[in-house]
């Protein structure tokens, strides 16, 4: 049962251990352990053995599939939404926490939901702006060379300005493309 202070399975015993480790139990005498005063079980004044639990949200949360039920306590502020939550909702539901598959696809959610962003700020009144954003017209006024002097990634700051000035590039190409179009059209 997840989340209890149950073990499942009863752990090996001293004398086990001490058979199959070599020096197993080095530190079993409480004078040779300086944590030994806080590892007495102290009455905290504890009402419950299991905490109350939140009332699960309509939407759902995010669960790793190692556990049989959400943590007595969890946030709601960030509801999965959208493109990006229905692939963090599959990676949680599909893969254990231990594979490279899931944190890849929470990556994946990750930049789709960074991309929404971008995308929804390119039609707002007040889009990013990526030059002051970036820091590119305070490096310009601050040493523009003296700052990148030393950097451990030398070999690859040619790429920045790709990656900054990249993605709005394209939206801007993608925006005349679809209004020659249109003016085709007409």
């Amino acid at each position: 049962m997840a989340y209890t202070a149950d073990k499942p399975t009863p752990p090996p015993t001293a004398e086990e251990l001490r058979a199959r480790i070599p020096g197993w139990g080095a530190d079993l005498d409480p004078a040779d352990r300086p944590s030994f005063p806080k590892e007495q079980a102290q009455q905290l004044g504890a009402h419950w053995s299991f905490p109350d639990e939140q009332p699960e949200p309509a939407e759902g949360r995010e669960r790793s599939i190692e556990h049989g039920r959400l943590t007595p306590v969890f946030g709601t502020a960030q509801p999965l939404h959208g493109a990006s939550g229905a692939i963090r909702g599959y990676a949680y539901a599909r893969f254990s926490e231990a594979r490279a598959a899931h944190w890849l696809l929470l990556l994946a959610a990750d930049r789709v939901d960074a991309t929404g962003a971008h995308l929804r700020s390119l039609v707002s009144r007040h889009p990013d702006n990526p030059l002051t954003e970036t820091g590119i017209a305070a490096e310009r006024r601050w040493s523009p060379w003296g700052g990148r002097r030393g950097r451990v990634d030398a070999r690859h700051q040619w790429i920045d300005p790709l990656l900054v000035a990249g993605p709005w590039v394209l939206g801007a190409a993608g925006v005349v493309a679809v209004a020659r179009r249109l003016l085709r059209r007409r």
